[in-house]
């Protein structure tokens, strides 16, 4: 979710959360200088975000939800080398939901729209200086010394005469210190922790298995719910025969619940079994008769109508009257499923007096709302524990899986974990929006572009999920990668128009970045071909006024060698886009195998600034390009009769490791401020591979995915 143009404020997302939740009362707020009790001991906590005990151990709280994109290794470089530790030896530990660990991008304790660095890059660096300059503080006062005489490093503090102490030696007493104002922090040149890619702190639990996802989570006493949820699109249920299932093993509830019913056994199997033999009636309601020609005729229709506008430069209607030619092009988008690898699951142990949610999620802070929301516990009374995400792509933003458990949890008093079906997660998703989209391009007798127009027509993600940021009809994060058009023409108009298709919109990784970027730039290399200009060429003429994105455009046509044939029955295609404060290039290689696009090799270029930890923006690139690919020519979503079409990845089918293309990634050295890395590469897939289509085919790509050419 690209925040860098309309970014809500702290005060409107509260006042969104409560309009989703009811209120919002914080669960807990974890103030510095606390004692906190283990099973390994007491250690002491200079500031929210570092734990230090007695024996030296320090650990790190992340409050940021790792999913596989490296904050549990990032977060932790920027504290670290400001306290000045091993790095090699720290432990890592999910914060809980508290007021301090507020995502002061997005406004609230949630990780998405890749701003976890970039939020946490000098609020993090302060805390370990911070921690440091306390444990120096401490060590000065025992010694009775002045603090300037202490220096912290390698977590020791070091003093005049040869004295030391280490870290765990004085972490009760700096706990109780105040907290310095006043914090200089070390100069780039100074690093040795941000800056390098060193090894990630959560894989050797992942690879000896010991790393702890939602579906690993068992608790004493713990049974397991299946989930049985209307196949159509909004509906409920009616009624249902529970006898047959009641009667099978291990079966120890059927509960009807606000979105179904659930069968609560001994283990999931028995659960999922029993599930499968409730004899349910639904109501299907007013969705029953929904379809894909209803879906895309309504979006049709819509679009003929006017939109808000979000951006306006000059006079383009005026432009385009008056121009001795104009492109008029349509581009559509289609649905597209989350799909991670580790489906909606929760376990709720809910009591009288309180309640304990574990879960894979990304909205740690909204949690406690919500299920207090359906148990009659105050927030306040919930306990969130946040495990390992087995892929997250904006679908755990939202909590509904977590309100379920809760649900089932209270229903029958005991713990328990719920776990839905691959069938269930990709029929009960919500999904990256399909939209209809309109671009006009008005150029001189000379071919200069004098005009350029785009008309967004589609669902509002975030008129469902946060409406007090849609202010007069425009979402934000509806016009991504449009409203930062950097091509030089002096009339544009952007306009964005609503239109609810039916079908659940959902923050999907990347966000309207993967809708807009195909359109703006297949939109661009049609211009250049009209105009018989090299498409990469033509871009570069057009971005004077944007040094950091020539220099990336340079280094993607020289990497790839542009212009130079990559051999028979092959091409190439360029795609270029701004997103969460990283520029990128992009340059696809592809060739046709029976009558499918194949790609060979894409060339990477990324500016992001200052980055904390090189070989993790290396493999965001890489896990980009595979998943945006996958979308671009995979598969799509589809509805017929209010029901999700595709259930399983045979009928949504993922890249294989065959196709997987070769990756070339290439980083800028940057000393600007860092920029997101986990999602905005999946935004220039569809077009850089449509651009190279149309170069080697003729064929203009002007709808996803591209299933055949």
């Amino acid at each position: 979710m690209n925040t860098t143009m309309k970014n809500p404020s702290r005060r409107r997302f509260l006042q969104t959360s409560a309009a989703v939740g009811g209120g919002l009362t914080l669960a807990m707020y974890l103030p510095g200088g606390v004692k906190v009790a283990h099973a390994d001991g007491e250690s002491y906590s200079p500031n929210a975000w570092v734990r230090i005990a007695p024996d030296n151990t320090v650990t790190i709280l992340v409050a940021r939800s790792e999913m596989g994109q490296g904050v549990y290794t990032a977060m932790p470089q920027l504290v670290a080398e400001e306290l000045d530790v091993d790095f090699s030896k720290i432990r890592i530990e999910a914060a809980p939901p508290a007021e301090v660990y507020i995502n002061a991008l997005l406004g609230g304790q949630l990780t998405g729209g890749s701003t976890s660095v970039r939020d946490a890059w000098e609020k993090l660096r302060i805390a370990g200086a911070s921690a440091r300059m306390m444990l120096e503080g401490a060590a000065a006062q025992k010694w009775g010394v002045a603090a300037d005489q202490c220096k912290g490093s390698n977590g020791m503090v070091s003093g005049p005469d040869g004295k030391s102490a280490s870290y765990g030696e004085l972490a009760e007493a700096a706990s109780k210190m105040a907290v310095p104002k006043d914090v200089p922090l070390k100069k780039p040149e100074q690093w040795k922790i941000v800056g390098k890619s060193v090894p990630r702190l959560d894989l050797p639990a992942k690879v000896n298995g010991s790393a702890e996802f939602g579906i690993d989570v068992t608790l004493p006493g713990m049974a397991y719910a299946s989930v049985a949820m209307s196949p159509v699109i909004d509906g409920k249920v009616a009624s249902f025969n529970a006898d047959k299932a009641k009667a099978m093993p291990g079966v120890q509830a059927i509960v009807q619940y606000s979105r179904g019913v659930a069968v609560v056994a001994d283990s999931f199997w028995q659960a999922k079994q029993a599930r499968d033999a409730l004899d349910i009636t639904w109501d299907e309601g007013a969705k029953a008769g929904l379809n894909m020609d209803g879906i895309w005729g309504g979006l049709r229709a819509s679009a003929k109508e006017p939109g808000v506008t979000y951006r306006k430069e000059g006079d383009a209607e005026a432009a385009i009257k008056g121009a001795a030619k104009v492109l008029d092009l349509e581009y559509e988008t289609c649905f597209q499923s989350h799909s991670p690898m580790e489906a909606m699951n929760a376990v709720a142990d809910v009591r009288a007096d309180s309640a304990t949610i574990i879960a894979p999620n990304q909205f740690q802070q909204l949690i406690p709302v919500v299920v207090a929301g359906v148990t009659g516990l105050k927030p306040e009374q919930v306990e969130v524990k946040t495990t390992y995400l087995g892929g997250g792509f904006g679908r755990r933003v939202e909590v509904d899986y977590t309100v379920d458990a809760a649900e089932i949890s209270k229903a029958v008093g005991k713990p328990v974990k719920m776990v839905w079906t691959r069938e269930d997660d990709m029929t009960h998703d919500s999904y990256r929006p399909a939209t209809h989209n309109r671009v006009q391009a008005a150029l001189d007798a000379d071919g200069k572009l004098l005009a350029w127009k785009f008309a967004i027509t589609g669902p509002s993600i975030s008129s469902r999920l946060f409406p007090s940021i849609v202010k007069d009809g425009l979402d934000p994060f509806a016009v991504e990668a449009a409203e930062n058009y950097p091509y030089d023409v002096p009339n544009i108009l952007l306009t964005y128009r609503i239109h609810d298709t039916g079908v659940t919109p959902g923050y999907w990784r990347s966000v309207s970045h993967s809708l807009n970027c195909f359109v703006a730039e297949s939109a661009m290399d049609e211009i250049a071909r009209a105009v018989n200009k090299d498409p990469l060429e033509y871009r570069m003429s057009l971005l004077g006024k944007h040094p950091r994105y020539q220099r990336i455009l340079a280094m993607a046509a020289d990497k790839a060698g542009w212009g130079k044939s990559g051999g028979e029955g092959k091409a190439m295609g360029v795609a270029v886009m701004e997103g969460y404060g990283t520029y990128l290039a992009q340059i696809s290689e592809v060739s046709v195998e029976n009558g499918k696009p194949r790609v060979h090799r894409v060339i990477n270029v990324i500016d992001c600034g200052m980055m904390v930890n090189p070989a993790i923006v290396r493999a965001q690139v890489e896990s980009s390009v595979m998943y945006g690919l996958t979308a671009a020519i995979k598969g799509e979503i589809t509805v017929d009769k209010g029901r999700i079409q595709q259930n399983n990845f045979d009928s949504y089918p993922m890249l294989r490791m065959n196709e997987m293309p070769k990756c070339e990634t290439y980083l800028v050295q940057s000393s600007e401020k860092p920029g997101g890395v986990g999602e905005p590469v999946v935004g220039l897939i569809p077009p850089s591979v449509a651009n190279a289509l149309h170069t080697l085919t003729g064929k203009r790509i002007r709808k996803l995915p591209i299933l055949s050419v």
